[in-house]
């Protein structure tokens, strides 16, 4: 920009800021005129590309310190005077340039379109539009390859316990990939650089981790659910059992007197392990109704039924039936 304009253009007024406004206030301005008038959002809007560009120049100028001042100064100095940008002629005919260019021990300083007012954003406004602006004077950075994907199926045990596969390529390459203890079914593992090629390097593959059901233990998050028949008399009376864990060490579960078939224990830390924690042990209790008994066997059923008469556990089930 050549300095006559300094004088003819008033930055503030473009900016719709104060003389004195600090920093954060141009910068704040700047962001959000610039949003509004980038001609990716007003294609073919002549008068928004030209508001873009002046938004910008007084940017470009503003938000140098040094800039500013001279800016200032030359503002002050010029007010209401009106030089040519370098006629020809001797003393006196000298053009504004040479006046204020000497006047900061330079040679004016011309700005073109080349700046802020070509389109381009400062890089720290580079958020404004996602970081691209859609080949406007902006040269988009290079870009990793596309990422590729595969599936693969693994054991129960490989998914508690951690595990490693090879994924083998049309060309013969068997690619590891390491599948961390603790991955739930249907969760993804990165491969790094294993993708499409790109000019900034290779994009990555994602392999989806499907995981084979197990015959005894469920998972429910972190948790593993498991069933545990017990006997009535346990059940009743009350008992400390011994049930198996992934780790393949039993743990000891008491059961309450009382328990009824159904009832789920807890026992705690001895779940699925991962990098955030470890789950619980889920023991749901099953009562076994025995199916042939011994005379003496059903001589002491017969025998509890006679001292339980009195108690009747579907008193009020009519109750709860009622519509």
């Amino acid at each position: 920009m050549a300095s006559q304009d300094w004088v003819e253009k008033d930055f503030y007024k473009i900016l719709g800021v104060s003389k004195d406004a600090s920093e954060a206030d141009i910068k704040k301005a700047y962001r959000k005129l610039a949003r509004k008038y980038h001609p990716d959002t007003n294609a073919g809007d002549e008068s928004a590309e030209k508001m873009f560009k002046d938004v910008s120049e007084a940017y470009s100028v503003l938000s140098d310190p040094e800039e500013r001042q001279q800016y200032d100064a030359i503002r002050a100095m010029g007010s209401g005077a009106r030089f040519s940008a370098g006629g020809a002629g001797g003393p006196g005919a000298g053009g504004f340039e040479d006046v204020f260019g000497n006047l900061f021990g330079q040679a004016g300083r011309g700005r073109s379109s080349g700046g802020f007012g070509g389109g381009n954003i400062p890089p720290e406004f580079a958020d404004l539009f996602g970081g691209g602006f859609g080949g406007y004077e902006q040269q988009a950075p290079p870009r990793k390859g596309a990422d590729r994907t595969a599936t693969t199926t693994i054991s129960f045990a490989g998914s508690i316990n951690g595990t490693r596969i090879g994924l083998r390529e049309p060309s013969g390459e068997v690619i590891d990939v390491r599948i961390p203890a603790g991955i739930r079914d249907g969760q993804k593992v990165r491969v790094r650089g294993k993708g499409q090629p790109g000019p900034a390097g290779n994009g990555d593959l994602m392999v989806t981790v499907n995981v084979q059901q197990h015959p005894f233990y469920t998972r429910d998050g972190d948790n593993l659910r498991i069933h545990v028949p017990v006997t009535f008399a346990e059940a009743a009376l009350g008992a400390q059992i011994e049930v198996p864990t992934v780790t393949g060490e039993t743990v000891k579960v008491k059961i309450p007197a009382g328990t009824p078939s159904g009832r789920t224990l807890r026992v705690k830390g001895r779940g699925v392990q991962t990098s955030k924690g470890t789950g619980d042990l889920l023991v749901t209790i099953d009562v076994v109704v025995p199916q042939n008994l011994n005379k003496q066997a059903e001589d002491a059923v017969k025998a509890f039924a006679e001292a339980t008469a009195d108690a009747d556990p579907r008193h009020n089930l009519a109750a709860k039936a009622r519509l």
